[in-house]
């Protein structure tokens, strides 16, 4: 997976309590999968390893010791139970996020009650597992954020990741979060024209399949509430993609990145 975001704009995230980076564990079966999440976690600035199956899971985990892990329930040899149980006997304080298909309720039943902390159905938003791992870490005290990491900045516009709030010229502007997530990625890409497909790729659910009209769609959303009354920062690069950057009939140059509280 190509790595489309700019490390000028990109937060430093989470860290572990004594600042070392967050170590994750990926658990699952498929290959592009397990890599499409490492590439994004260690855009997080963290540490990733992944693994197969579960005994392959099991064996780094005592070598690795994660703080999370993102865990499949099924797996070719033993299930992703079998796994969290031997994980919590190992490591009682290791966060584990399952990941279970769509209709699999019992998986998520039996995932819970055998002591995994949260789920997420396949397919799942990217996004959407970032932010469990987020929330899952602090919640057990092993992070913490990284103050001046909390914001990315383009010009008046501002975007508090944690708190999922964004605002121009220091008016509040409400968001779905679907549109937050695109707004993020443009935000973390600035002034670099992405396409369609890296949008779909990045916003949307990792195996979403969707359809380029729904790309234009929420850039409409966002347009009329980002940019309506004020400079244009969104504009269209005919048959390539969108880009974030300033109007070239402004006199504006914004600065962009994390605040350097």
């Amino acid at each position: 997976m190509e790595n489309l975001d700019t490390p000028a704009a990109a937060p430093a995230g989470l860290h572990r309590t004594d600042g070392t980076p967050v170590r994750v564990l990926v658990v699952d079966d498929e290959p592009d999968l397990a890599g499409i999440l490492s590439d994004v976690l260690r855009y997080e600035g963290w540490q990733v390893r992944t693994a197969g199956s579960g005994e392959d899971a099991l064996t780094a985990a005592r070598d690795f010791r994660p703080d999370a892990v993102v865990l499949d329930v099924m797996l070719p040899d033993i299930d992703g139970l079998q796994v969290l149980r031997r994980l919590r006997a190992e490591s009682p304080g290791v966060c584990v996020l399952f990941l279970t298909a769509r209709d699999a309720v019992e998986d998520r039943i039996a995932g819970i009650t055998a002591g995994g902390d949260d789920y997420v159905t396949k397919p799942f938003s990217l996004e959407e597992v970032l932010a469990r791992l987020r929330g899952l870490l602090r919640r057990a005290g092993m992070a913490r954020a990284t103050h001046s990491a909390q914001l990315l900045t383009f010009g008046d516009l501002v975007m508090d990741e944690d708190a999922c709030e964004v605002s121009r010229g220091g008016q509040v502007v409400d968001l779905t979060p679907t549109e937050f997530e695109l707004l993020r990625f443009l935000l973390r890409n600035p002034r670099r024209v992405l396409s369609k497909a890296q949008i779909l790729d990045r916003v949307w659910s990792y195996d979403f399949g969707g359809q380029a009209h729904v790309v234009e769609l929420y850039i409409s959303y966002l347009r009329k509430k980002i940019d309506a009354g004020r400079s244009p920062l969104i504009h269209t690069v005919r048959g390539v993609g969108y880009v974030l950057k300033p109007d070239p009939r402004s006199d504006v140059r914004p600065e962009h990145g994390p605040d350097p509280r």
